[in-house]
């Protein structure tokens, strides 16, 4: 289990580290966040599946709507002149989902975005960020395949990857030194994310504590 745990958090936090020192010998100023929340996005119009607000894509496959659950939230930032900067973020559904329900495929959605941001300051304490920019959506499912990669090293799952742009807010508040809390939402656009969930529209709602490396 160690390993496995090393293992899925191994990639994200190398992305996130790369990303941090390419950028901070000319930033003015750097912010590293953990943080949780939960997915929000409509159910099917049409309810087909008993007991769920799964339904029928127009091309007969089975869909779901893409919320709820717990997903944790990994990135960075970096600011430069005037409050600009940019910022790469990982969210991921912390437990697999079970798809249509008690029963259902295993499966666990991962959102990859890049951002542009502006951070505002409301004082000395309080400030806010927006973001808006590009990424994509990474879905696993998973069950048991005869490959390598399932065989020896335990990646027994198939990713059904989308394109996605979105947009978001938050409001930091310095609780101790440069420490600070941040209730936040983001919204989502996922081109083609009908293909397994019934929008291609989704909300994640929640809050992310971080830290400031240089002035805040």
């Amino acid at each position: 289990m160690r390993r496995f745990l090393l293992r899925k958090f191994a990639f994200p936090a190398t992305l996130i580290a790369l990303f941090v020192l390419g950028s901070l010998a000319s930033a003015q100023q750097g912010d590293a966040y953990i943080g949780g929340g939960t997915m929000l996005s409509s159910s099917a119009s049409a309810p087909l599946i008993p007991g769920t607000n799964c339904g029928l894509s127009s091309s007969g496959n089975a869909v779901c709507p893409e919320k709820g659950g717990f997903y944790l939230n990994l990135g960075a930032d970096v600011i430069f002149k005037k409050r600009y900067g940019a910022a790469f973020d990982i969210n991921w559904k912390a437990s697999q989902g079970e798809f249509g329900g008690p029963g259902g495929q295993p499966y666990r959605p991962l959102l990859f975005t890049f951002n542009g941001v502006f951070q505002p300051r409301f004082g000395k304490k309080a400030g806010a960020d927006l973001f808006g920019g590009i990424g994509w959506q990474s879905t696993r499912f998973y069950g048991y395949q005869p490959t390598s990669n399932c065989v020896y090293f335990g990646a027994c799952y198939t990713s059904s990857n989308h394109f996605l742009v979105d947009v978001g807010a938050g409001i930091r508040y310095y609780v101790w030194g440069h420490m600070f809390l941040r209730p936040e939402v983001r919204y989502y656009h996922i081109i083609n994310n009908g293909d397994n969930f019934t929008s291609d529209n989704v909300f994640r709602v929640g809050a992310s504590i971080g830290y400031t490396i240089g002035p805040e």
